[in-house]
């Protein structure tokens, strides 16, 4: 893929008056992937000062030099470009940050800093590519490497250990035999980087197509324990005679299973988390063990893990209903509406379709054939019906009472029926339920026999027939 026009100007700028000036890192590996780069970098051997002279449009505040130039472009991805000027880094005595920065003349010097060889290559405005560190060769390949030696890049930048796994689940690479070894030996240096950070970058591996190998991959490279040691708990964790995997093989499924439907994050980490509490609830062993409770122990343990990492209070709260709520039950013919109010009311109808999605991942989590079995549709069914106001005369614009003073009529049946009549009419087209047509109908229908009024009704209840036929279609039941 070519360099956008915004970019290519930018460098062209920088070149005319006198400076060097590549894109840089992410969107030089994504661009010779194919990819559409989702942010631009630019490196320069102009200094700070320098790059704002030239580009007058743009937002200068941290301590790293780098430059945010407005580009005025309509695409948010190309609206603000950062250029950095080539640096050279000091020791990260905090495994995170550097000590100090220095500014360099060559590009050498700053491509050498980077963490890993597919993100350490520049390309020019003509698209020439300068690949120091063989990068194009591990794209190839599908191989994640560290710019040099890989115990100096995560001694710098402990970080590093986790965008490995990062890099090599969302782009589906392998990690090299040393870079690997590496990122074990050293995986406690992660304790060093903020939860935040975690966080984000646990979310990048979850919000992959390739979530499960992320996964595997933070177990293999022992990350995860220091990011949900919870989750380790279930490894080697039998279960009864409902399952055939271990606590750790049906979490770590039903995630494959809610990734490959491309399910949002929280149903993502609802299903790696809905049977987290499994293992502290566990009774005797073998194929009648149980597990009574783990819903509830699961949702506080998933509770903590959700602040510790620091994830917004929406996001946990949503998470926690969802694992809170995953073992409703649903057999047909047993469960009633108002039980299903209850649940609505409990995990919040906002939420009913994600819990629904849990349960699916939990079914083939566990070595089910079907996701979404008759039982399920049956409970879906139900859901909608009881989430849906009934064809009902309280669905009118006017009330009984606005009728009866409208006519200066007492109570008896013929109100009803009007209001039945009415009800039909606003069937027909729904436009009608206005205040204003509804107090002229009434009294056209007034002059009404009640006879004539009734047959009203046979119209409501074909409406009310079909409306059920609509759900009962749509959810196969």
């Amino acid at each position: 893929m070519p360099l956008p026009e915004e970019v290519k100007k930018i460098i062209k700028k920088l070149r005319d008056s006198g400076f060097q000036g590549y894109a840089v890192g992410g969107c030089v590996r994504d661009l010779l992937l194919g990819k559409e780069p989702k942010d631009w970098d630019i490196t320069t051997n102009a200094k700070p000062e320098e790059i704002q002279k030239l580009f007058p449009e743009n937002v200068y505040e941290n301590t790293f030099g780098t430059v945010a130039i407005k580009t005025g472009s309509e695409k948010p991805e190309l609206a603000l470009i950062e250029i950095t000027p080539y640096r050279i880094e000091g020791k990260y005595t905090d495994k995170r940050h550097p000590d100090s920065i220095k500014f360099a003349d060559k590009l050498e010097d700053d491509l050498s800093r980077r963490d890993f060889t597919v993100n350490a290559m520049a390309m020019d405005a003509d698209g020439k590519v300068v690949d120091l560190f063989d990068g194009q060769k591990d794209l190839k390949s599908k191989v994640i490497r560290t710019v040099g030696g890989p115990e100096e890049r995560f001694g710098e930048d402990a970080l590093r250990l986790l965008r490995a796994v990062r890099f090599a689940t969302v782009l589906g690479f392998k990690i090299e035999k040393k870079t690997i070894e590496a990122v074990i030996k050293n995986a406690d240096w992660l304790i060093a980087i903020s939860k935040e950070r975690v966080r984000d970058e646990f979310v990048k591996i979850l919000n992959s197509e390739n979530a499960y190998d992320g996964i595997m991959l933070l177990y293999e490279t022992e990350l995860l324990k220091h990011i949900v040691p919870e989750l380790l708990e279930g490894v080697g964790v039998g279960q009864n005679l409902h399952h055939i995997y271990t606590v750790w093989e049906h979490n770590t499924l039903a995630l494959k299973y809610a990734a490959g439907k491309n399910y949002s994050l929280e149903v993502r980490l609802g299903s790696l988390f809905h049977d987290i509490g499994k293992p502290q609830t566990k009774r005797g062993e073998g194929k009648y063990s149980t597990f009574y409770g783990h819903d509830v122990v699961g949702a506080k343990i998933t509770a903590g893990i959700m602040g510790r990492l620091k994830f917004s209070k929406e996001t946990a709260e949503k998470v926690i209903k969802l694992v809170r709520y995953h073992l409703f039950y649903y057999n047909v013919g047993e469960v009633t509406e108002s039980s299903v109010r209850r649940l609505l009311a409990n995990v919040g109808p906002e939420n009913i379709n994600d819990l629904i999605k849990v349960r699916e991942a939990d079914r083939i989590g566990s070595g089910r054939p079907k996701a979404v079995p008759y039982k399920l549709r049956h409970m879906q069914y139900i859901i909608d019906k009881v989430s849906h106001d009934p064809i009902s005369v309280k669905m009118l614009k006017i009330g009984g009472e606005e009728v009866m003073k409208e006519l200066d009529a007492k109570p008896g049946p013929k109100i009803g029926l009007i209001l039945n009549c009415l009800l039909a009419d606003v069937i027909d087209n729904p436009t009608k339920n206005t205040k204003e047509y509804l107090e002229k109908r009434i009294h056209e229908l007034d002059k009404k026999s009640p006879e004539e009024l009734k047959k009203s009704l046979e119209k409501i209840e074909k409406a009310v027939q079909e409306e059920e036929k609509g759900r009962m279609k749509k959810y196969y039941v």
